[in-house]
């Protein structure tokens, strides 16, 4: 039975779940015709540290946003009733003291301020500063319990930092959740890695291997051999049912069976058109200011418009979500689009508030 300290914290992030989440989503319910971004991506750098074969948003030529970019995007989005903010990269813990210094003042804004890495330049003392900052979530990026080739995301490069970030979630104030992308090549790892989640109270996210929407001429591993092949189409069935049993069990996890289960029909390339509410209820702030709908197309060459002046047309949106929904499975904008076509949106504040602090 959880302790008085962990009901605190638990409690604590279940409010900052209804007040960060909700109340933006039920305003934009009330103006459905209006650009109102419930989550919007914060492109702080487009550089990593790290090579994952599979990813392509990053360019190490790339110099990172500046303070007076971050901080006008911030008072923005504000501006829009949005209120969570996902920093992006690249990696952004290569400049440790800049994210502080952004989780800082979206705090002080009033915003879900999630941190996303894979890591490896994680220390006590970043946890620490990100944590006083009033980091809401940090999002640990792992692929594979040892590195393999192409998938350098491993645990056990960053097993000590892992073990610091958990242990004070609660005095903290933070969730922890890990972030796996599956591919052909961890599908066993992706077991490993969600039992271990499960025994440190963690939450899991997961991600489909996916190819990128566009040709980026930085990106050197297109034809990777990390895509789920049909040879591999039984093994990863299987695996999805784990995890959808696995939710249904009560591990805390961001996805909904119904994500899990269009993984499926993902890899085969069945997937058809779905509501997807990018342009509408999110968007993705680029290094210099200027927007995308979301984070799939950075790299979209259309004119989205900028800080204070979104472009975000609804039928070029219609017209380009006929492509890009056929490449795509996002998480965040699946889940989102469950929740503006009937999954009740109290499942998102329940689970914050039975996540973390003191075990399952």
């Amino acid at each position: 039975m959880a302790d008085s300290r962990t009901l605190r914290y638990r409690a604590h992030n279940g409010v900052r779940a209804f007040r960060r989440w909700v109340i933006p989503y039920l305003q934009s319910r009330l103006y459905p015709n209006q650009f109102r971004p419930i989550l919007s991506y914060l492109f702080t750098d487009w550089k990593c540290n790290m090579a994952c074969h599979y990813c392509w948003t990053y360019d190490n030529s790339r110099k990172g946003m500046t303070r007076e970019t971050a901080f006008a995007a911030i008072d923005w989005l504000k501006s829009t009733g949005c209120r969570v903010i996902a920093i992006m990269g690249g990696e952004v813990l290569l400049r440790k003291d800049f994210i502080v210094q952004v989780v800082e003042y979206g705090v002080k804004q009033g915003f879900f301020m999630y941190v996303p890495t894979n890591g490896v330049l994680m220390d006590p003392k970043f946890i620490n500063d990100v944590g006083k900052a009033g980091a809401a979530t940090i999002n640990l990026a792992l692929d594979v319990i040892d590195e393999k080739p192409g998938l350098p995301k491993a645990f056990n490069r960053i097993e000590e930092n892992f073990r610091y970030l958990v242990d004070n979630q609660e005095r903290l104030g933070y969730l922890v959740f890990l972030n796996m992308n599956i591919t052909g090549g961890n599908l066993v790892d992706i077991k490993r890695l969600t039992e271990m989640a499960w025994e440190n109270g963690v939450s899991v996210d997961y991600h489909i291997n996916e190819r990128p929407h566009y040709e980026h001429e930085h990106y050197r591993h297109a034809d990777n051999d990390l895509y789920i092949t049909p040879e591999q189409f039984e093994e990863a069935d299987a695996l999805f049912d784990w995890l959808c049993d696995r939710q249904r069990k009560g591990q805390p996890m961001i996805n909904t069976v119904n994500h899990i289960q269009a993984m499926k029909r993902f890899i085969r390339g069945e997937i058809g058109d779905w509501p997807c509410r990018a342009g509408q209820n999110s968007s993705a702030v680029r290094l210099d200011g200027t927007l995308s709908p979301c984070f799939g197309l950075y790299s979209d060459e259309q004119d989205w418009g900028s800080i204070g002046e979104p472009r975000f047309d609804r039928d070029r949106l219609d017209a380009m979500k006929k492509r890009c929904t056929k490449l795509c499975l996002s998480t965040c904008h699946f889940n989102m689009k469950e929740y503006y076509t009937g999954s009740p949106i109290r499942n998102w504040v329940r689970k914050h508030a039975e996540t973390g602090g003191g075990g399952l």
